[in-house]
């Protein structure tokens, strides 16, 4: 046990999963990023939508997906309907996204502060994890009293190193979302 890395590596997954769920929340602007989960029929398999089609922002409020086969709009089209309406010449699919209200925006902020949330609790499960782990090894003999004591102590450093990630991540995506 007096490796604590792969535990680090638990925690530094759970910040990373947060990121990446940040990525995808929309704070008013043409975000690509947002596209990233979604998966369009392909011959009959399921393939992200970035390695069908060439994506791009043409301005703040719009993006712009223009697929490497023509025939592929309607399907593309029907795996963004779930999300937004998109706007289709035949050629290109165009999203448009409208300013946010002030409720929208204060709605969003909540999200990003309970995901943050949530991968706060990961983070101490994790915690929680390492430090069993640790109390069984010390209970078998495997370890000292001492060493038990520094190990906890390493665990917590690391809880509060990446809570404090998460925090600062909730608070850079808030301020995101609530600047008009």
């Amino acid at each position: 046990m007096s490796d604590i890395r792969e535990y680090e590596e638990k925690m530094k997954k759970s910040v990373e999963n947060l990121r990446e769920d940040y990525t995808t929340i929309r704070a008013g602007r043409a975000n690509p990023h947002i596209l990233d989960k979604i998966k369009v029929d392909y011959y009959g398999t399921p393939t992200s939508l970035q390695q069908v089609a060439n994506i791009s922002v043409p301005e703040a409020r719009m993006i712009q997906i223009q697929p490497w086969e023509a025939s592929l709009i309607k399907d593309i089209e029907k795996a963004i309907l779930v999300s937004d309406l998109p706007n289709n010449d035949g050629k290109v699919v165009r999203l448009i996204f409208p300013e946010l209200t002030e409720d929208r925006r204060k709605e969003l902020a909540k999200d990003v502060k309970k995901k943050g949330d949530n991968a706060k609790v990961a983070i101490r499960n994790v915690r929680r994890d390492a430090n069993d782990a640790i109390k069984k090894e010390n209970k078998a003999g495997d370890i000292s009293d001492d060493e038990a004591k520094n190990l906890e102590d390493e665990v917590q450093k690391l809880t509060d190193k990446y809570v404090a990630q998460i925090d600062k991540a909730i608070e850079e995506k808030s301020a995101e979302i609530l600047t008009v």
